[in-house]
């Protein structure tokens, strides 16, 4: 259904995300290393791969609830300070998602919405402190702006926002987490949690695109 997804639309966009983690894996943990932990990718596809296979053999149907037990998984599977931000994410849209079999581009935004407001209450973080919120925030911006388009369309525009947000992380300094320690060495690298982000929506809008669905 144009503008609206479901359980089946959340296992595609899943499966393609944990996909594309996979494949992103290597470079991810070179990110890291310039001034993370070097786990980035490892954690990420670990934890993609473990909700993309459950929700793959699970029968549940309401958005809330699958998106409750993939937030658990992924704290299990990612024990990383990422995997804890993308539970808290994923549990706070679980819970604007409660209830629902279906949701549209509306209310999957103002989900995602909650979640990034969670991430900033529980990591006191904010965008501009060269994080994934630098890619996360823009996409969810862009995809409330476009929630009457087709999913394909509004996706897409996300996934550009999310880009340029994760790309404006060059020139930030990072004040959070181990690459706080390295300040000003900090300036000119691009913040892999952002191109996490950005890996995300691009996945998103490539499901999309090859369901057909504008």
């Amino acid at each position: 259904m144009e503008g609206r997804m479901n359980i089946d639309d959340l296992k595609g966009a899943i499966g393609t995300i944990a996909a594309t983690m996979k494949e992103n894996r290597d470079y991810l943990v070179e990110l890291d290393q310039r001034n993370g932990d070097g786990d980035l990718g490892i954690t990420m596809a670990d934890g993609y791969g473990a909700i993309a296979s459950w929700l793959a053999a699970s029968d549940e149907k309401d958005l809330g609830r699958a998106l409750m037990k993939c937030s658990s998984i992924f704290n299990e599977k990612a024990p990383s300070t990422l995997g804890t931000i993308t539970s808290l994410c994923l549990m706070a849209m679980a819970k604007s998602l409660k209830g629902k079999t279906e949701a549209s581009l509306a209310e999957l935004a103002a989900a995602l919405e909650s979640g990034i407001a969670q991430i900033m209450a529980k990591a006191q973080s904010k965008p501009g402190d060269k994080t994934i919120l630098d890619s996360l925030a823009p996409a969810a911006a862009a995809l409330a702006a476009n929630a009457t388009a087709p999913c394909g369309m509004a996706f897409e525009a996300a996934a550009l926002a999310a880009a340029a947000g994760s790309e404006a992380t060059k020139a930030m300094r990072a004040i959070h987490g181990r690459a706080a320690y390295y300040g000003d060495k900090s300036i000119g690298i691009i913040d892999g949690g952002s191109v996490v982000g950005k890996l995300i929506f691009e996945s998103i809008a490539a499901y999309c695109a090859k369901e057909g669905r504008g």
